[in-house]
This record gives structure tokens, C-alpha cells and sequence, in this order.
């Protein structure tokens, strides 16, 4: 592997340092998860200096303590043969590299997370989800993460599964409140999740029967709140934010040109692969996650021009057919945190720091935009993939001209 990205001389002074197959090996690794030549080079240099600088023999194993020591000598002007000393990224990269070689060789293991009693439980209550539900992995997460934060809280203050009354859930509910970090709507949500798993339990006899109908979630009312889009003019700073030559905005660009255009989903975005676009028919085929079906749209020119540009130009290859990858090693498909994380840093950058700022907020833009247009109800729902008219209804509160010009009516006098 030194051959293939060093010149002889060099790759020579690789293969006779100190764990030389090791360090090949997670080199052969690197490569096929998509990792550059020029980033092989940097890892590949950072291990050699760390094996120079602690004077590592065959054999010798190493640990975290050692790559700190090794940082330490190497981030100094004379550890790195310069008259300057390494910044304080330069010597965060030189231990991350190093860090990943000694887990890939197996002698550092990730630290396992805080585990609650009823861990075991929880595993085969989302096993259950994903087999007898047939659930989204996202249905799944959400439930089971509300599962944990309840059993966490339990064992918290000692109380076993098989002890709880309806008194406990409420408490565990009733303490949100008064950490004042959920929203009513998250809190909302949490109870009813709470009684999936609950309801689970009673059957498996791991607590009390009749708990699940004595959970009552906090009211809340789904249209109590406005859509909290940004508006028309941030949108096309945002898409102007991406013009660049560099992999990313190409992709970006694309992944943008969806959500704006689109209005869809993260989940939706992310499950989109080569085979969705149909271009003799100019279509676009989306799978529509959360009512469960396929929509084909028509794939506008616009749209199209970006999604060809980013596949031709800034694409990795030989990474499977899923449609938008990660500019960086390890390539892997792009999922919906890494497009929430996406938007939001580019919103950031913009200096829209206020308000929703997920993908989300471009779906609302998008129904926004066609409100405001004089597009009906019914066909921005349609749009959106909703299911039910009340889920659009929401927009009608948005809707300030309509509304101004009711307020405007002339009563004659009946006021």
C-alpha cells in the first residue's frame, strides 16, 4: 500500500518502521471507504511519526496514554523538523489518525454508553417494532429513545419496572414540564410513545396490566402554532450559497434544489437512488416515507440540470446506487441527520440563525410560496403528500392576505 502513494524512497522508510503490516492494512481500509490520496498521505505520515517518536518496536502494543505522549514531541518545532510549532488543529488531526489506527487494530475500544437494568427489554421491544409493526427505523428510534429516557429515570431513583403505578408515569411526564426543555408538542408526543411501550410490557408480564389505559398525554392541539418556514428571498440566498466548483456544492446544490423546489422530506431525499430518476421521461420517482407511498413527479429542468451536474461532476463511484453520498471518506449514503446538519450549517453561514432551520423549514417555504401564489388547499397538500386536509389546514393561519381582505369586508352597519 506505501507503493501505491509514496515514491519508492519514501514508501521504503514507511514499510521498515514499526508496524508497517498494521498500518498498511488500515491504509488498504481507508482506501476502500473512499479516503483520498492526499488524506492517505497525511494518515499515513502522522502513523509514521508516531511509531518514530515513542521508538516502537514489533510487537509493542500502544494506548491512548502513548499517542497524548507522542502528540506532545511530535506538535514541537524540532518533532516536527520546523521553526514553527503545530496548531492546535494540526495536533487534534495527528491524534484522531493515530487513534482510528489503534481501533482498527483492535487495542482502543469505544466506550460503552450508560446502559439502564432494562436494556435487554428495550433491545426486544424494537426488535418487535421493526418485525411484527413493520415500522420506519426513524418510528422505531423514536420510540425506543422514549422508552430509555423513561427506564433511565426509573433507575434514577431506584424503581423497578415490575414496581411502577400510573403515579410514577405521570411523575416522569410531569418532571418535563418542569425542566422547561420540551416543548408541550414534544411532551405530547413522549406520553404517547411512552404508552406504546408500556402497553408492550404488560403483555410480556414485565409490569403492572392496566397501565397503558391510565396514560393520558398533556393536551395539545396540532395546529396551535404556525409553520415556522423562512422566507422566499432566504431561500435563494441559501441555493446562491452552494455556486461553487467544489464536490460539495455540486452536491448541495442538488439536495437544496429538492427540498426547495420539492418541498420534501429529509427521509425522502435521503431514500432517493440513481434508478428513481427516469430521464427519457424527464420524472422523478420519491418515496414518500411517511404516508407509505410512491409519488412520481415531474423533474423540472432546473432540478434536473443540478442533479446531473452533481452526479457527473462531484459524485463518488463505486459506492452503491443511492443518489446523494458524503463528500468524505468513509462515502456512504447521506442520511437525514447529515441533510438536517447540511441546511442548517448553511443557514448558518447565511446568518439565519433564528427559527426552524432543518430541512423542514424549506418544505414549509415551499408551501408558503404556493400560498402566496393563490394555490388551493387541496393541491398543496397534494404537493406535500399529505393524507388528510387538516394536515394543510395549518397554512390557512398564514395565509395574511386572505385574511387581511376578510378583515377588510364591509359589514354595513352589522358590526
Amino acid at each position: 500500500m506505501f507503493e501505491e502513494i509514496f515514491f519508492p524512497p519514501a514508501a521504503k522508510r514507511h514499510r521498515a518502521a514499526a508496524l508497517a503490516d498494521e498500518r498498511a492494512r488500515y491504509l488498504c481500509h481507508l482506501k476502500e471507504v473512499g479516503t483520498s490520496r492526499a488524506s492517505l498521505r497525511k494518515c499515513a505520515n502522522d502513523h509514521l511519526n508516531l511509531v518514530l517518536h515513542l521508538d516502537l518496536k514489533d510487537g509493542e502494543q500502544l494506548g491512548m496514554d502513548d499517542v497524548l505522549a507522542a502528540a506532545s514531541t511530535w506538535s514541537q518545532p524540532r518533532g516536527r523538523r520546523s521553526e514553527t510549532a503545530a496548531t492546535a488543529k494540526a495536533r487534534q488531526r495527528f491524534i484522531s489518525h493515530c487513534r482510528n489506527l489503534l481501533r482498527h487494530i483492535g487495542w482502543v475500544h469505544e466506550v460503552e454508553k450508560p446502559r439502564h437494568p432494562n436494556h435487554d427489554q428495550v433491545v426486544e421491544y424494537e426488535d418487535w417494532l421493526l418485525r411484527v409493526r413493520g415500522l420506519s427505523e426513524a418510528s422505531v428510534a423514536s420510540l425506543r429513545l422514549a422508552a430509555d429516557h423513561f427506564l433511565f429515570w426509573l433507575a434514577e431513583r431506584n424503581l423497578a419496572l415490575a414496581a411502577v403505578r400510573i403515579v410514577d408515569i405521570d411523575g416522569s411526564v410531569a418532571a418535563e414540564f418542569e425542566r422547561g426543555a420540551w416543548s408541550r408538542r414534544t411532551i405530547h408526543n413522549y406520553a404517547n410513545r411512552l404508552r406504546t411501550f408500556i402497553a408492550f410490557a404488560q403483555d410480556r408480564g414485565w409490569c403492572r396490566s392496566g397501565l397503558a389505559a391510565g396514560i393520558m398525554a398533556p393536551g395539545f392541539r396540532p395546529d396551535e402554532t404556525i409553520p415556522k418556514g423562512i422566507k422566499r428571498s432566504d431561500v435563494i440566498r441559501l441555493l446562491e450559497s452552494t455556486q461553487g466548483e467544489k464536490p460539495s456544492c455540486k452536491r448541495d446544490f442538488a439536495v437544496l434544489m429538492l427540498l426547495a423546489n420539492y418541498g420534501l422530506r429529509a427521509s425522502e431525499v435521503a431514500g432517493l437512488t440513481l434508478d428513481d430518476i427516469d430521464w427519457e421521461n424527464s420524472t422523478i420517482r420519491v418515496r414518500c416515507t411517511k404516508p407509505g407511498r410512491i409519488h412520481i413527479w415531474p423533474l423540472s429542468q432546473a432540478v434536473g440540470h443540478a442533479i446531473l451536474r452533481y452526479i457527473r461532476d462531484a459524485r463518488p463511484t463505486r459506492h452503491g446506487r443511492c443518489l446523494f453520498l458524503t463528500a468524505c471518506a468513509p462515502i456512504k449514503p447521506l442520511g437525514r441527520k447529515n441533510l438536517t446538519k447540511l441546511v442548517s450549517d448553511r443557514l448558518a453561514k447565511i446568518g439565519v440563525v433564528s427559527g426552524r432551520r432543518g430541512p423542514h423549514a424549506l418544505r414549509h417555504a415551499a408551501a408558503q410560496h404556493l400560498l402566496d401564489h393563490g394555490t388551493s388547499m387541496k393541491v398543496i397538500g397534494d404537493f406535500l403528500g399529505h393524507r388528510h386536509p387538516a394536515s394543510t389546514a395549518i397554512y390557512a393561519k398564514v395565509d395574511l392576505k386572505s385574511l387581511r381582505e376578510v378583515a377588510a369586508l364591509d359589514l354595513e352597519g352589522l358590526a
